[in-house]
């Protein structure tokens, strides 16, 4: 049977937002997962900035397309879903997940993982 475990992102400091501060690859960490679990991440960012911003979240890698995901968070419009509870499946190693923006410390990035052992 499995156990559900609900856990803060693991670039947060006390569960509080990440500031996405890198503007290409390696992106920011927002959540680097253990092993031997299954991570189901779910991820909203918020923009400050007063116009529209380009969000690229680096889901297990860096290679480009497969390990991207685009998306423009709009203009100060509260939380936008970005990751959807999509899940990582580490096995051997950890697999990290991290963002780079258009623009460097404007977006910032809250969420959580259901850790399922």
């Amino acid at each position: 049977m499995a156990t559900y475990t609900k856990v803060k992102l693991s670039g947060s400091t006390n569960g509080r937002g990440i500031k996405v501060a890198a503007t290409a690859t390696a992106g920011t960490t927002i959540h680097q997962t253990g092993t031997g679990n299954i991570d189901e991440v779910w991820l909203y960012a918020y923009n400050s900035d007063t116009v529209a911003r380009v969000l690229t979240i680096e889901w297990g890698g860096t290679s480009v397309p497969d390990d991207n995901q685009k998306v423009t968070i709009p203009s100060l419009s509260g939380l936008t879903l970005v990751v959807p509870g999509l899940t990582l499946y580490p096995s051997g190693s950890a697999l990290t997940v991290a963002a780079f923006a258009s623009v460097a410390n404007v977006i910032v990035i809250t969420g959580f993982v259901n850790r399922i052992s």
